[in-house]
């Protein structure tokens, strides 16, 4: 059985199981053994065909189980029966590089969102099979706590795209301004979460996130108000697959007039974000004050990194795509 010294979740070290701060924010206050009674072979085979595929997705070829909390323990959830968490072992594709450390990534990548840069992320952490491989879990949060589910609509719906329409690879098809201007027309108060979603979009940049699809966006209702929903699925993915720089194919915005760095490399950088941030309605200081977060690798990440569940050389890597991002990022445009 795995060995823990850091918190499975928050990444903290000297810790043997989950945080008293994971304990509050991912099981609501309850103690959760961190190792489940059944291994890896029991999530069953992926059924997902990722031969014909056109691009390579690492959370197209990822299962999700349902589960629920039980005596303690966590477990997949039963037919017919209302879960509050999901489970997502390490894919069965194994064409992807180093996918066993997926899980790990994910919790890593959600906990730098979260933790560094104060982005609204699902609550999330690993658990561990009897055979010691970790499993990403994740805490529904479209289930309230009286257990209704509240509405929830991913952005592929919203901007109307679907395979019938669109293809097969719908959620990859249109741009991020498309997000905003749906998000816009359907959120009372749209300039704040226009901010979080634009923080959201450079996040993904800079953190290699090149599987950010109209799917990993939505808005939830809470009360009578839709807003963005926390976010999910963020993940380095380059660590895993050759991706592009952004998810979507049409990029930031065909309104937007390039900067000669991206024309020149193929890489956005702070001008075309700049340029994205304003196209959308978000006031030029606040798109600074949101970009210049993201100038160099803050101290805190290079700790969450260390306490991670990746091995060490994923650790390196991790942080190497990270400054590489950064120095696209800072490239000074003409």
């Amino acid at each position: 059985m795995i060995k823990i010294q850091n918190c499975p979740s928050m990444l903290l070290r000297g810790y043997s199981t989950y945080s008293p701060t994971a304990i509050k924010k991912l099981f609501d206050g309850h103690k959760i053994s961190p190792f489940l009674d059944f291994g890896i072979e029991e999530f069953g085979a992926s059924e997902i065909a990722t031969n014909a595929m056109r691009r390579i997705s690492v959370s197209g070829v990822q299962e999700k189980f349902p589960a629920v909390i039980d005596h303690g323990k966590v477990r997949i959830a039963e037919e017919n029966e209302r879960s509050t968490y999901i489970l997502k072992p390490a894919p069965w594709d194994k064409t992807l590089v180093e996918r066993k450390q997926i899980p790990a990534n994910e919790n890593l990548t959600m906990q730098i969102a979260s933790q560094v840069y104060g982005i609204v992320t699902a609550a999330n952490g690993l658990c561990f099979t009897k055979d010691g491989q970790p499993v990403y879990i994740t805490k529904r949060f479209d289930i309230l706590p009286d257990g209704v589910k509240a509405p929830m609509d991913d952005f592929a719906a919203l901007v109307g795209c679907n395979e019938q329409t669109d293809g097969l690879h719908f959620k990859y098809s249109g741009c991020y301004e498309d997000i905003a201007i749906a998000l816009k027309a359907n959120v009372a108060v749209w300039k704040f979460d226009m901010e979080r979603f634009f923080e959201l979009v450079v996040f993904n940049y800079i953190y290699g996130n090149g599987d950010d699809h109209l799917k990993n966006f939505s808005l939830i209702r809470l009360g009578d108000d839709y807003r963005l929903s926390p976010a999910y699925d963020l993940l380095n993915t380059s660590l895993h697959v050759n991706g592009d720089d952004l998810g979507l194919d049409g990029g930031l915005s065909p309104n937007i007039e390039k900067s000669d760095v991206y024309d020149r490399t193929g890489h956005p950088c702070r001008t075309d974000f700049e340029r994205f941030g304003t196209q959308i309605g978000i006031a030029s200081l606040r798109v600074n004050k949101i970009l210049d977060k993201y100038m160099l690798i803050p101290e805190k990440t290079r700790i969450l990194v260390d306490g991670s569940f990746l091995t060490d050389k994923m650790k390196r890597t991790y942080l190497r795509i990270v400054d590489e991002r950064i120095r696209r990022f800072i490239r000074q445009s003409d």
